[in-house]
């Protein structure tokens, strides 16, 4: 672990987003361009409700038009389920489609103009929402609403944990508690005089999307979004998926 953990005193300005940042009308001039955005999204899928042409479920909310992206396959089945006992004319003629936030990314930028734009309403995991809410409660903080994400800060400047991986040095964000409460158990053996100092806090994940967009700070690439447990299975399965197709 020693040899892996680093720490990085940068990235800052991620909290500086507001979370409302993402929902807004984007402006076309990137700071970091498009494909390297598209880059620290990819990894992730996320899951959308699709009519049978393909496109987003929308709904119309004081007159805006919004659809939901959720974190979760099980939530999204969840709310199909409750559509088609609800609204059948609607529920039986849509489904679950699974779609990387890159492509989330792409198609909000696509469908954002002038005239007429379309918001993206991510869903959280609700189990993701209390571990933020009970961990923020405990630092006299309030969750402020967003996806949760996980980070671990410590070390003589506070600064942000970076992994060494691949030869290159990542800045992990977890879409859970566990994975990220686990690292800092163990540094606690492995290095306590740093484990005295440390310290998990949330992240909103439109606050990391909105400075993907509107900074050009290239630490920013070093980004890596970790998944959640149900979503690496789900990869899992697919990739499963794939090659007993290719057999």
């Amino acid at each position: 672990m020693k040899s892996l953990i680093r720490w990085s005193a940068t990235v800052g300005l991620l909290g500086s987003t507001l979370i409302g940042t993402w929902f807004a009308q984007m402006p076309k001039v990137l700071a970091l361009p498009e494909a390297e955005v598209v880059k620290v999204l990819q990894g992730v899928p996320v899951f959308t409700i699709t009519t049978e042409d393909g496109g987003p479920l929308i709904a119309n909310l004081d007159d805006q038009k919004v659809t939901q992206v959720f974190m979760s396959q099980k939530d999204a089945n969840e709310f199909l389920s409750k559509l088609k006992e609800t609204q059948p004319e609607i529920g039986n003629r849509v489904k679950v489609q699974p779609v990387s936030l890159g492509e989330i990314y792409r198609f909000a930028l696509a469908n954002n103009t002038e005239t007429e734009s379309l918001r993206f309403a991510y869903v959280p995991m609700r189990s993701a929402v209390e571990s933020a809410k009970k961990l923020l409660s405990d630092n006299g903080q309030e969750y402020q609403g967003g996806v949760p994400l996980f980070i671990l800060r410590g070390g003589p400047d506070n600064s942000i944990l970076t992994i060494q991986q691949d030869n290159q040095e990542v800045i992990p964000f977890f879409f859970e508690k566990a994975p990220i409460q686990a690292i800092a158990e163990r540094m606690k053996q492995d290095q306590p005089e740093i484990a005295e100092t440390m310290q998990i806090e949330v992240v909103a994940l439109e606050n990391i999307i909105g400075s993907l967009h509107s900074n050009d700070d290239a630490m920013l690439k070093q980004i890596q979004l970790v998944p959640s447990q149900e979503t690496i299975k789900f990869i899992q399965d697919a990739i499963k998926s794939q090659q007993s197709q290719g057999e």
